[in-house]
């Protein structure tokens, strides 16, 4: 299995607009930080989780020709307005894109981009829009994607429920407040954690820097990487103030794990 973290920083993005701060002027690449998604390879299967603003360029990037399935974890705008850019790989693939998430982020990506989701929908002849059909997940339950089981596990984050995602010894959870314990138990025996760390003080809806370290020191995986990072801190200063086994991601992160 191959991860790539496509985007690892906050709805803000990094360098934030109009900021001076250290981590915004920073020369170290890995301070450059677009909106969060990921990239899983496994069995032969290509799975993109979230569409954030940036996708064009971080698709090129990581040299990203086809995807099989789209995961989205929530509906909020940086995490899905990159949606049309999937138009490149409905047409370049000519097949529909299946995209699955919760009932309620299906239903609002539906509702919010119905040229995308509605086959009646159809564009002038020499033009083209992105194609994707809606499935909806239910949280807790196992689901065979394209012969992959994914376990999607639902989260707190303030009002809203996101889904996190394991698929083999790898999960993924981004935009969490609290990690539930009968989440926590679905999240043993794990070689790569993903996990959301905005600030080093605590934030309503996302877990803060020494939150995430006590979820992730609880979790117990072999190696844990924050994502969903502001530009409170450059690079290497989180990292040199996190515990062994856990560091901040960076915008094209590959990690390999053992098995498919």
């Amino acid at each position: 299995m191959r991860v790539t973290l496509l985007g690892t920083g906050t709805s803000f993005g990094v360098p934030q607009i109009g900021c001076r701060c250290p981590t915004c002027t920073s020369a170290d690449p890995r301070d450059r930080r677009t909106r969060t998604a990921a990239f899983i390879e496994t069995r032969g299967t290509r799975f993109l989780i979230d569409t954030p603003p940036e996708l064009r360029l971080q698709l090129v990037a990581a040299g990203i020709d086809h995807v099989d399935a789209v995961l989205f974890t929530h509906a909020h705008a940086d995490h899905v307005h990159g949606i049309d850019d999937l138009r490149a790989l409905s047409v370049r693939q000519g097949a529909v894109l299946p995209a699955y998430g919760s009932r309620p982020t299906m239903a609002e990506l539906v509702a919010k981009f119905p040229y995308i989701f509605d086959p009646s929908i159809v564009v002038p002849l020499g033009t083209s829009k992105p194609e994707l059909t809606a499935h909806v997940l239910q949280p807790g339950v196992s689901a065979s994607i394209a012969g992959v089981p994914v376990l999607p596990l639902a989260l707190p984050h303030g009002d809203h429920e996101v889904f996190g995602y394991r698929i083999g010894a790898m999960a993924y959870l981004t935009d969490v407040k609290v990690i539930p314990t009968t989440v926590i138990e679905e999240l043993a025996d794990l070689e790569v954690l993903v996990l959301n760390a905005l600030l080093s003080r605590p934030h309503p809806l996302h877990l803060s820097v020494p939150e995430a370290i006590a979820v992730a020191q609880r979790i117990g995986a072999r190696q844990t990487f924050f994502t969903h990072l502001t530009h409170e801190n450059t690079h290497a200063a989180l990292a040199a103030t996190l515990p062994a086994g856990i560091a901040p991601a960076y915008d094209g992160l590959v990690i390999d794990l053992p098995g498919p």
